[in-house]
């Protein structure tokens, strides 16, 4: 695609990245049929192809309206588009500098801003998360029936043949160390993953030490826009884990997909900054989903669990857009549950988003709903007991359309651990 870009973006880092970007969109069209706004809303706006027409527009400082920060709010960053791109297109990159572009340019409504500033000052904050929603369970009966139903249980349930005693963290004991991110909402909202992680881990030979300084991975913020608090995270979970980096672990695990996939990005994201560049590129090269982790240890895996009791536990295995198409970790999961025992249900949308992405199901509640809804039903279609999923986002929003168990993929596998 040919650019001219204006003078005030042409010569900065942004500017030179965002028209290598451009450029080699040839406008194939194979995006389309990717992306789920554009088949639930059939406006080409709402499209990758016709965001990054628009992204385009911005650049070479063309008039543009609030409709342009409409179709750019309402992509869900899921980067199917990617995976589906034959020309490699970093549309996720691209995105990124427009929504910061249509920010400076257009300003929102108040009500708008309101949300907005106050998902960035609750949601990244463990503290704040979980005392707003201790508030909320006692407060429970008063709240409207939309915020009731999003409610998490505080005991998020398993099926009662995996149900047995609640995983601890143990202490450090063996020489292959890891350091594991815990992040920000999830010890809030489902504590005892990264504790089933910690005793997974163990029992293979693999330490997981906490890394207690770090916080939010920024994620949600660089969503938001707001990338000098994003920054500010992400340099301080560099300082956090730098220390352990020293130390020689062999890796930087976390269990939410999507916290993995931004951390893997600190490379690139702090390049610029001289005093952590170095740092934020050996700590992205460290990163790993707690599958990649898992994925070359199968025969450790096959000694420390239990054999499959008798009659088949049916788990459908919910796949975050953050895991396949930002990390490209594919059917790992898949075989590490089938290699445990499990039996996978069919699912017939596997690589569609479920509506969650971060901060999505709350601003844009009408489209996450509807994709909420496709989903909840293409993973009920094989009659599962359980629902899997590997990102806390994707868990929680799950919850709250189906009747059926939903818990991350590693609470299967630590469920099923043999005794000692």
């Amino acid at each position: 695609m040919q650019t001219a870009l204006a003078d005030f973006v042409r010569d900065t880092p942004q500017g030179r990245e965002a028209n290598e970007i451009l450029r080699s969109c040839v406008h194939c069209g194979f995006c389309l049929p990717a992306c789920p706004t554009y088949q639930l809303l059939g406006d080409e706006l709402d499209s990758p192809r016709g965001r990054i027409y628009q992204i385009k527009q911005l650049l070479e400082d063309a008039p543009v309206s609030d409709r342009t920060q409409l179709h750019l709010d309402r992509c869900l960053t899921c980067r199917a588009c990617e995976s589906a791109c034959p020309s490699g297109v970093q549309y996720g990159r691209l995105l990124d500098i427009g929504r910061a572009l249509a920010e400076a340019r257009l300003p929102r409504a108040p009500r708008a801003r309101l949300a907005r500033y106050l998902l960035h000052q609750v949601v990244p904050h463990t503290r704040r998360v979980r005392a707003l929603l201790g508030l909320a369970r006692a407060l429970r009966g008063l709240l409207p029936g939309a915020l009731r139903a999003r409610l998490p249980a505080a005991q998020p349930p398993l099926p009662a043949a995996l149900q047995g005693r609640r995983p601890h963290w143990p202490a450090p004991r063996h020489a292959r160390r890891v350091v594991l991110l815990e992040g920000c909402v999830q010890p809030a909202l489902a504590p005892d993953i990264n504790a089933a992680t910690a005793q997974l881990l163990d029992r293979i030979g693999i330490s997981a030490l906490r890394a207690s300084a770090c916080g939010c991975c920024g994620m949600l913020d660089h969503h938001l826009t707001e990338h000098a608090a994003a920054r500010a995270a992400m340099r301080r979970n560099v300082d956090a884990l730098w220390p352990h980096v020293a130390a020689g672990v062999e890796a930087i695990v976390l269990t939410a997909s999507a916290c993995a996939s931004m951390v893997a990005d600190y490379g690139r994201l702090l390049r610029d900054e001289p005093d952590y560049a170095e740092r934020a590129r050996r700590i992205s090269v460290l990163t790993r989903d707690v599958s990649q982790l898992l994925a070359g240890e199968g025969a450790a895996l096959g000694a420390a669990l239990a054999p499959p009791p008798a009659g088949e536990m049916r788990v459908a295995f919910q796949a975050p857009c953050s895991l396949q198409h930002a990390l490209g970790v594919r059917g790992v999961v898949e075989g590490l549950l089938s290699t445990a025992g499990f039996t996978l249900t069919p699912s017939t949308d596997g690589q569609r988003c479920c509506g969650s992405a971060g901060s999505y199901s709350l601003l844009q509640p009408q489209l996450s709903g509807e994709l909420l809804r496709t989903k909840v039903l293409a993973l009920e279609a094989g009659r599962p007991q359980v629902i899997a999923t590997a990102n806390i986002g994707c868990l929680m929003h799950l919850r709250s359309g189906t009747s059926v168990p939903v818990c991350h993929w590693v609470q299967l596998l630590a469920a099923r651990l043999a005794d000692g």
